[in-house]
Parts: structure tokens; sequence; C-alpha cells
């Protein structure tokens, strides 16, 4: 397609999302390469993020402009050859079993704990707060890992399990306000070390494992932002695993963000620069994997929680540039702001959301009450 004709092609869809090209609005697209046209209809939403980590376009208001574009559905009708190539490379291969379930800890969680000090804030907590009563992200955490440990129903002398496990922060908290021990397991060297300083002291085991090599009883078990690098191939094998660690009396606990349809792949752009090998289940895909295995005793969403969290870790971001910069590139600067922009706009628009489920492998007997 010819420059020209991409450029009336982009024009006019932007049009249907409120968008002008070069406008004065915060969320008009600023363009400053011409080149972008082509490029957005060739390669779809990776272009889209690739030209903006170039320098190509800007927004003065980038989640807002993303939300638009989100709202009027402009991303089902610009399908790059990137997409298709990562729907069949998706079919082909198990992109997340063996050697691969290292790669994400590699590419993201290894990308230095100066960046997620600098933005998680006072915990390192990766994954949505919960805003229900707090008015900043830190009691917003707190107020997450409170949650979970009300909905495991922990109890003094209990062992724990943490599959995905991040920096500790969770079994950190589990231990000092609930007396339990327990294990945590994470793909990321840099997490585990930090884990195991975090919780020092504590009865904490801290391992970089495959989930799957699991196989020891736990009173709980749960993940928190683990599950979107499972992959649908190994959903299954997830809770099975699951299962396997679980007593026949206890409670597992998954918090993870779902799609409202179901996919086999992520977005190009989050697979190549942000999340390689992830993908986000259906609430289909969820509930068929864990069939004959567990009870759902709870489904919680409170997915409109994960925008303020992102926006405050943009904000964060945004205020330790100065010395970030140091050791990231400017191209490095707007990558993980579109990154923050475009997911909170994924949540405003409530295309993602948050889940948190209670499960059990008999059933609660007398039933579950799930606490909020």
């Amino acid at each position: 397609m010819a420059a020209s004709a991409a450029n009336v092609r982009i024009d006019n869809l932007l049009a249907q999302a409120g968008v002008r090209i070069d406008g004065s609005a915060p969320t008009d697209l600023q363009v400053h390469d011409q080149r972008l046209f082509h490029r957005l209809v060739t390669h779809g939403s990776l272009g889209l993020g690739e030209a903006y980590m170039d320098g190509w376009w800007d927004a003065q208001d980038l989640d807002g402009f993303l939300c638009l574009l989100l709202d009027a559905h402009l991303d089902e009708r610009v399908h790059g050859v990137d997409d298709a190539w990562l729907w069949l490379k998706s079919s082909l291969l198990n992109l997340q079993h063996g050697r691969r379930a290292f790669t994400i800890g590699e590419r993201h969680y290894d990308l230095g704990n100066e960046l997620f000090e600098a933005m998680l804030g006072k915990r390192l907590i990766y994954s949505c707060g919960y805003w229900k009563d707090a008015t900043d992200l830190d009691a917003a955490q707190e107020a997450k890992l409170d949650l979970v440990c009300r909905k495991l129903q922990l109890e003094p002398g209990m062992r724990v399990l943490d599959i995905g496990c991040g920096w500790g922060e969770a079994l950190k908290f589990a231990a000092q306000r609930h007396g339990v021990s327990g294990v945590g397991v994470t793909v990321s060297h840099e997490q585990a070390e930090f884990a195991r300083r975090l919780c020092a002291g504590l009865p904490i085991e801290i391992r970089v494992q495959d989930y799957r090599e699991l196989d020891e009883r736990f009173d709980r078990v749960f993940s928190i932002g683990m599950f979107e690098h499972v992959g649908v191939k190994n959903y299954r094998s997830y809770f099975e695993v699951k299962r396997r660690c679980l007593k026949d009396d206890g409670l597992a606990l998954l918090h993870c963000i779902g799609s409202n349809v179901s996919s086999n792949r992520t977005d190009p752009w989050i697979e190549k620069y942000i999340f390689p090998n992830s993908m986000l289940p259906s609430a289909e895909q969820i509930a068929a994997a864990r069939e004959h295995l567990f009870v759902i005793e709870d489904w919680h969403n409170f997915g409109a929680d994960y925008d303020r969290t992102l926006m405050a870790w943009r904000d964060h971001f945004d205020a330790a540039w100065p010395r970030l910069s140091a050791r990231y590139d400017e191209r490095f600067r707007r990558m993980w702001r579109y990154y923050l922009c475009a997911s909170a706009a994924v949540f405003r628009t409530r295309r993602d959301q948050l889940w948190q489920l209670v499960l059990s492998p008999r059933g609660v007997r007398g039933g579950y009450r799930a606490p909020r």
C-alpha cells in the first residue's frame, strides 16, 4: 500500500475514534515522521509501539489517546503480519515450556532491581493493588496482601507455597503477620537474590525453579501475577501441580490478569518488548483447566484497580528517570512509558480484568465466605 493511501486510511480510522492528526487536543496524534502511516498499516500494534519508541509520534495524553483507540476497537481493524506470525508460532510451539519458561525472567524481571524499586513503591509488588479503601499505592498493595491472606485463612504454623514469588514480599507479609512458613519459586535470579535478603531470618525458602518440578505438600498454595506466563498449553499442568502440592483440606488462590476473549497469544508489541512468551487467560480457559481438580469457591474481579496501579507506577517511573537515565537510554524510557500507559488504557476500557480465584480440592464443607 502506498504511503498516501496508508495516510488516508489511518486518518479515517483515527477520525472514528475522535482523534485528529496534529490536532490541538491532548489526545490528538502528533506526527513527527510521515513513514508512520505505512508502518501502522503494515505492522499494526507492533508498528504503533515501535514508532513511539523511535520518536515518530507523540500524544500529550498518551494513555487517553490509547483509550480512544481501544474504545473504537481500531486494534481489531488493523492487523499486521506480526500478529499472524505470533499466532502461528504459538499454535505450533509450547512457548512456556522447558528452557523457554526462564525467558521471561532473563528478559524482563532481570532488567535490574533498581528499575523496579524506583517504580513499584515501598514494597516490590509487581501486580495490581487493591484500592477499595486505599488512597495511595503503598496502602493499596498492603491491602492486596492482606486480602490474599484473609482469603487463604492463614493460621500460625501453616506451610505455604508461592508459585512465582517475585521479590518475596507476599511471603514476608504472610510470615510476619500470620506466623506461617513457606517456599517461594521464581525463574528470575535477580528476584531470588533480593527475596532471600528480604526474607532473611524468616522461615522462608526461595528457589530459582520451574514450578512443574514441585512435588511436596503445603497447607496453602498461591500465585500472584504469575499465571500470565504459564500459557494455554500448560494451564492443565499448572493446576495439576497446584493440586499435587495442596493438602486435601487446603485452599489455593490464583491472582491473575484475565482477558474477555480466549486466545493463544498476547499483543505482538508486548511479546517482543515487555513480556516474551506471555498470554492472558480467559475465564473459559481457566474454568476448563481446573475441572476435576478444584472447586471454585470465589471469583473476584477488581480489574479497574489496575488502572490506578499502573498510573502510580508511571508517576514513580517519571520521577525516578533522572537517576535511571544513567543506566537506561531514551528509547527505553519511551518503551517503558508506552507499556505502562497502554496497559492502563486496556484496564480503563475494561478490555482486560484482574481476577482473584479461591480454589479448594473438595469444596469447603458448609461453604466458603469470601472476604472483600
